[in-house]
């Protein structure tokens, strides 16, 4: 497969996201140029031991005459800490690297997400690539520049806004992943095509066993097809001004789930899966889908191997908190993205409380 490319525009940037199979992979293609322009004499490369171990030599020897430092950080969502991320500065500072550095993020989710954040805040700002190797992070995190490590009282509540200067993919990472991993990025993609393309919706279910199978070719489109819906709704806004939260699809009610949960108990694609199915249920209770819609959505869910309720009860009160903690939340109330149609979502602030109520009884009372 040729490499293709989307772009994302933003009103003072844009970068390239690249599909290039096997660059990383393999070694039936390169992505040697992009880099050369990308990336200057000194980069950091911020990765866990699984993935180096994997990937670490394949892209060092595309880093051809770059002085490449490395940074590890443990894995899992539990480590996406403040003192994480200064233990990345700490390797900034001691290894001496400067304002024309560039941050490498080589892994998933976590990686990406604190690689971004230590390039924002390291010398008031320094240049960063996206290299994702989960399909969570391949769609939905390292697009858009959001950048955060998390609080023991809330997902995601310290970071930034910091664009990469482009994300590099290769697909056939995937093929690598858990069976677990893979699913979590698929509740991405499901949200995606809830939230902004129903026939997006009708072609992830005629070609879902070939998505099970891994088939090169269907894995490629799916994921560009959601890095293009993504990065449409960034280029209109960029800072989650407006549209942009509704790429939030889920995710009110899945933090909420992580948070209660304990960091990493519940992977964040399977909070999202949950988290998308109460917001299904409650579009449902105020009468804008209906309960066939809701039934599709589960079964879909199902299908790529993705939790559709808690296995254990968690305190109405405690979740409540949580999401009153969201970050779409306003002085005036709690705001949640909802489904007025398949293909169509809405940031709704004035949602019944009774039936919100009902929602949260339906899926915490296990």
């Amino acid at each position: 497969m040729a490499r293709e490319t989307t772009w994302v525009e933003l009103p003072e940037t844009r970068y390239p996201i690249l599909f290039e199979a096997n660059w990383l992979a393999g070694t039936s293609a390169s992505c040697r140029d992009v880099l050369a322009e990308h990336v200057g004499k000194t980069a950091l490369l911020v990765s866990n031991q699984t993935v180096v171990d994997l990937y670490g030599d394949r892209l060092m020897s595309e880093l051809e005459g770059v002085k490449v430092d490395l940074h590890l950080i443990p894995e899992g969502e539990a480590n996406k800490t403040l003192a994480e991320l200064e233990k990345i500065i700490g390797t900034l500072i001691k290894q001496q690297h400067t304002r024309e550095t560039t941050l490498i993020a080589l892994g998933g989710g976590v990686v990406g997400d604190m690689t971004g954040f230590a390039a924002a805040i390291y010398q008031r700002g320094v240049p960063f690539l996206q290299v994702p190797t989960t399909l969570l992070a391949q769609v939905d995190s390292s697009v858009g520049g959001k950048t955060a490590v998390n609080h023991a009282l809330g997902k995601n509540m310290i970071g930034a806004f910091h664009q990469p200067r482009a994300v590099l993919m290769d697909v056939a990472v995937l093929k690598s992943l858990p069976p677990r991993e893979f699913a979590a990025g698929m509740a991405e993609i499901v949200k995606h095509a809830l939230l902004a393309d129903v026939s997006y919706l009708d072609w992830l279910i005629k070609k879902q066993d070939l998505i099970l199978q891994m088939d090169d070719v269907v894995l490629s489109e799916m994921v560009r097809k959601s890095c293009e819906i993504k990065s449409a709704i960034v280029a209109e806004d960029e800072k989650e001004q407006g549209r942009r939260a509704l790429l939030n699809l889920g995710h009110t009610f899945g933090h909420a789930i992580e948070t209660l949960s304990g960091y990493g108990q519940c992977l964040h694609g399977e909070a999202v899966a949950i988290g998308t199915v109460m917001a299904a249920d409650l579009s449902a209770r105020h009468g804008w889908i209906s309960e066939a819609d809701v039934e599709r959505i589960v079964q879909l869910l199902r299908t790529f191997n993705l939790p559709t309720e808690l296995s254990e009860s968690l305190d109405i009160a405690a979740f409540q908190a949580a999401m009153g903690r969201d970050k779409k939340a306003r002085a005036s109330g709690l705001r949640l993205v909802l489904l007025r149609a398949l293909g169509r979502a809405e940031v709704v602030s004035d949602f019944d409380e009774r039936l919100l109520s009902e929602t949260l009884v339906r899926f915490l009372k296990v």
